[in-house]
């Protein structure tokens, strides 16, 4: 992961000087702190500033929490030889594959079964499939498989009376 990565996820709501701070912080390894990058920011100067707000407190958790994995690999990687440790990250590399080509099917294979439901009975009948996935179905709107439309009532073309004409 580069450090775009990083920045798309912390999310657009993130302060971007807040998030330079924090990317340079965790390259040179400097403990991650809310007054640590307060004493760094040029626009905040007290701790409370990202702690307060729910975004900046968010990134930095999520800094946080990237240095303590980035820390973690860093104390076992001396324990292993680069060939081990090249072999290791190619075997996530191809499982992270794996699972993403499996999210794939399933996602094809679940929106193929959602329009045969919703061919076979409608929306109501897809949305009581899920009644009691609430959960579920938000992380399927999120990820855009479910349908959206709007709901018409079907109405019959009047017959038009041959004595009428």
């Amino acid at each position: 992961m580069d450090g775009n990565d990083h920045k798309q996820m912390a999310g657009a709501g993130a302060d971007p000087e807040m998030v330079e701070i924090l990317e340079a912080m965790l390259e040179a390894d400097e403990t991650i702190t809310a007054r640590a990058v307060a004493r760094k920011h040029p626009k905040l100067n007290h701790a409370s500033s990202i702690t307060r707000s729910h975004d900046r407190l968010q990134t930095l958790k999520d800094y946080q929490e990237k240095q303590k994995t980035y820390r973690e690999w860093r104390t076992r990687a001396p324990k292993r030889s680069r060939d081990q440790l090249a072999a290791q990250l190619a075997q996530k590399d191809s499982r992270i594959e794996e699972l993403e080509r499996q999210v794939e099917i399933l996602q094809l294979s679940h929106l193929a079964m959602i329009q045969t439901v919703g061919e076979m009975g409608g929306i109501s009948k897809l949305l009581s499939l899920y009644q009691g996935y609430r959960e579920f179905r938000g992380e399927l709107d999120r990820l855009g498989v479910l349908p959206h439309g709007e709901v018409k009532q079907f109405e019959l073309p009047r017959r038009v009376d041959p004595a009428e004409q």
